[in-house]
Formats: structure tokens, sequence, C-alpha cells
């Protein structure tokens, strides 16, 4: 009959309470170092060795009459230890990067508003808007006060870049600019801009 496998003992560091062997993953491996000269220096033979281990007999009779080797004291450390991980390990986790096919990196949309005056047939003249939804407005929404306070038709289309934007009918693109910015604070005059002759020029 197999003999019955024996329990493994686990020697436990007096300071922060981590097994012994993982102390010099732990937060206060320094300060272990004295307790592991005494109590485990098969473990880590390179300590006996270490220049910096020098007074270290100063330090572990300071270790021997202080309360660290009691039971609480020790599982206070061990709790102390374990936190000191936790708080580590909870460091703010960067917003992963957005990649586009062939491993591009999508750029952050820039938050502003462009007007554009656009002729169709010679004669009719409509102001498109983009960039509204990036201040939360709603689109639908936003194209109803348009047309309302404008009295023409407005309405939400899919611009040559598949992106929604607003139609309004007619030439009102100076007229808007001060409805904008009262109709939605969030928007400030200073992200608006009016493209002319193919070319960005802020509205201010």
């Amino acid at each position: 009959m197999a003999e019955k496998p024996q329990p493994v003992q686990v020697l436990y560091c007096g300071v922060c309470g981590l097994p012994a062997e993982y102390c010099e993953f732990g937060p206060d491996f320094e300060k272990c170092k004295p307790w592991l000269i005494q109590n485990a220096a098969e473990i880590y033979p390179e300590l006996l060795q270490d220049p910096s281990a020098n007074g270290v007999d100063r330090v572990s009779n300071q270790l021997q009459s202080s309360s660290i080797t009691d039971g609480n004291s020790a599982s206070a450390s061990s709790s102390l230890g374990f936190k000191s991980l936790a708080a580590g390990s909870s460091a703010p986790k960067q917003e992963p990067v957005k990649k586009l096919p062939g491993g591009k990196i999508k750029k952050k949309e820039k938050q502003e508003v462009i007007i554009e005056k656009v002729t169709r047939n010679k004669r009719k003249s409509i102001t498109t808007l983009k960039g509204l939804d990036l201040f939360g407005v709603k689109l639908s929404d936003a194209s109803k006060k348009l047309g309302k306070k404008f009295a023409t038709g407005a309405s939400v289309v899919k611009g040559p870049t598949e992106k929604e934007q607003i139609d309004v009918q007619g030439d009102i693109a100076y007229d808007i600019v001060e409805f904008i910015t009262h109709t939605w604070p969030d928007v400030p005059e200073t992200a608006i801009f009016f493209i002319e002759d193919g070319k960005k020029v802020p509205a201010v």
C-alpha cells in the first residue's frame, strides 16, 4: 500500500506574512532580509554575502524582542502586505487603443462643427452642418429645431464619408452660428468653422 503523502510545511515570513520564498516579490523585501537571514538562510544564501546585510545581527535582535513573531502581529502584517499588493494592482488601466483594419490606429475625432454652403443646380442652396453629434446633440432633434427656426426644410442625411450630417434648405450659414450657441450651450463658438473656397475658416 502506498505511503500516505505528508503535508508540506510552509515557512511564512514574520515580516510580510508571505511564504519565505516569495518575499523577494513582496513590497518589503529589504525589511524582510534580517528575518530571512536568521530563519531562512537556506532559501536566500546570497543574503549572507550581501554587503548590505551589515548590522543584520542588531536588526535581528530587535526583531526577536519585538512582537512581530506573535501570531496576531504576523497576521496583521500579512494583511498589510496583501493590501499593499492589491493597491499596486489597482493602478489605473489605460484605455485600449482602437485599431482599424491593417493595424492603423483610429484617431479620436476632434470636437468641432463644420458649416458649409453647397449650391446645387446653380440655383438651389443647401447649408450643411457636420459635427453637432460630437457634442452630444441628437441630430434628428436638431434638424427639427433648425427647420422650425428658419422656416425651411431640414433633414439628417449621410454625407460623402458615410457620417450623418444635417442638410438645411437655403443659405443660412452666417445666421446659424448664433442659433447653435444659444440652443446648445455646450457648443462653443470657437469650435464652429465655415468651409470657404475649400478652406476651413473660424466662425469667430
